[in-house]
């Protein structure tokens, strides 16, 4: 039997999902070249909330991040998540940005692209994963999984026969929750395997302590590929850690060869960089919460939401507002939480603990029931319906979203030149989804480029990631007092 693949997803839904999705380029690439070498089918690096990130906090150029990335490890193929005609915001954007955005991608050196959508509506789909076939690269169609009323595995698997037909190259299981269940996930692969005969790929969390079962169940139903992290960057929210699912693999005929030692010198470098990331950790993120099989928020956003409740002082409100989520899933259709739909339904529970049910009706939230970000797997209920059309004035949306937004290549490329500042497909992909960002970001002068450090047997130290007169902020404790520093190095 052919052994399983693993993609490895420390350097993005890693720390992601355990620190806020602050790990920086610097901090990536002594580990790059180790990770090159170590035999993963796939590295996943970039897309997600790394862009956002890049740009907001860490006043980098996502795409010199993938250059670099590209550069430390060439071996490896890289894997992108694209959240289909969102590209990697919270809205919709028009065919010919979504275009531009694959296209540089690609010519930045992405191999492959996890497209998804989050209502699991294949019309969001098609203009992403027709460009990404046309640029020669490999379109894994993502399915959402969830649980509810409308979702069933004969549903999951003519979902999977559509995107087969719509040219993906494999299939992949996007269980963002961690909720799927181990007989599940069996009889899941199962069903795919043979009624679509495309690769699949299982990608889960183990928020709620079931993703390495599931894996091992996907895994003995004949899965081609699975996606595990590095400690301390696994396990919780994250993806079962690749050290633990070898040790549960031990004796299986599908068990994959990994260098003991290697890993063992990730992971004493990781938990370098978990603790230079200290302030953006949480130790309710690396625990097992099986709440979440009943509120099913996905392992990225809780560690970014628990931040968010803290800053509308609400911390105490946690619990009241996790169980207001599902409710709010149900009124909205039943809806996948994953980006941008969880973050919608999160908000509209925040908002509806805080102000009464519907009383603060999200501008987001009243775009799903009014069908602007594509179809819902259930119907919106009829009350919340009616209280949307009636606050927006407007009714609901027929046909495919991105049909009625207008080409908008040319104006973002004037807006640039109008603004002095680069015009080319990266500038205006970065200006569309983020304006204020990317010009802050070419405001201020420009840092060399990290270089990977030399790597040697010895596990590469965090300080090292430092390019020659880049700044690299570190804490020191004094007495028991935490203190930020900035360093800068000497050329």
């Amino acid at each position: 039997m052919k052994p399983v693949a693993f993609n490895n997803t420390v350097l993005r839904d890693g720390h992601q999902s355990l620190a806020a999705t602050r790990m920086t380029t610097a901090q990536m690439l002594p580990a790059a070249p180790i990770l090159d070498e170590m035999g993963f089918a796939g590295l996943e690096t970039w897309g997600g909330a790394t862009i956002d990130s890049c740009l907001r906090f860490l006043g980098e150029n996502p795409f010199d991040r993938l250059r670099a990335l590209k550069k430390a490890a060439p071996k490896t193929p890289q894997l992108m998540l694209l959240r289909g005609q969102n590209i990697v915001q919270y809205t919709s954007f028009p065919d010919d940005v979504v275009e531009a955005f694959v296209k540089a991608d690609a010519a930045a050196g992405q191999d492959i692209f996890r497209i998804f959508d989050a209502l699991n509506d294949t019309r969001n789909l098609a203009t992403a994963i027709k460009t990404v076939r046309a640029c020669g690269k490999h379109a894994r169609g993502e399915i959402c999984y969830t649980t509810s009323p409308v979702h069933t595995i004969d549903a999951f698997v003519a979902m999977g026969i559509e995107l087969e037909k719509m040219g993906c190259h494999s299939i992949g299981i996007k269980d963002m929750s961690g909720v799927i269940a181990p007989r599940i996930a069996y009889d899941l692969v199962k069903e795919l395997k043979k009624r679509v005969g495309l690769p699949i790929t299982l990608h889960t969390h183990d928020t709620a302590g079931l993703g390495a079962s599931a894996y091992l169940a996907a895994i003995d139903a004949g899965v081609d590929a699975v996606e595990t992290s590095i400690v301390p960057f696994a396990n919780g929210t994250s993806q079962p850690d690749t050290v633990r699912m070898i040790a549960l693999l031990e004796g299986h005929p599908r068990c994959p060869q990994f260098d003991p030692a290697k890993l063992q010198q990730l992971r004493e470098y990781f938990t370098g960089v978990y603790a230079e990331l200290g302030k953006f950790t949480s130790p309710a993120n690396e625990r097992v919460d099986s709440d979440t099989l009943c509120y099913q928020v996905p392992g990225g956003m809780l560690s970014n939401f628990r931040n968010q409740l803290k800053e509308q002082n609400m911390s105490d409100k946690f619990e009241q507002v996790m169980a207001e989520i599902p409710y709010v899933r149900s009124c909205l259709g039943w809806i996948p939480l994953v980006t941008p739909t969880s973050q919608i339904v999160g908000t509209q529970a925040m908002l509806n603990v805080k102000f009464g049910r519907w009383k603060n009706f999200s501008a987001p939230a009243m775009d799903i029931a009014l069908g602007k970000y594509g179809r819902t797997p259930g119907p919106i209920d009829k009350d919340v319906l009616a209280l949307a059309i009636q606050k927006s004035g407007q009714k609901p949306v027929e046909g495919r979203p991105a049909d009625a937004l207008a080409p908008r290549m040319d104006k973002l490329r004037a807006e640039l030149a109008a603004a002095n500042l680069p015009t080319d497909d990266e500038a205006c992909v970065l200006h569309a989804m983020f304006p204020v960002e990317f010009a802050k970001l070419h405001k201020k002068p420009a840092a060399p480029a990290p270089a990977p450090a030399t790597v040697s047997s010895a596990a590469p130290q965090p300080a090292a990631a430092a390019a020659t007169g880049a700044t690299r902020r570190f804490a020191l404790t004094v007495n028991g007092k935490r203190t930020e520093v900035t360093v800068s190095e000497i050329s």
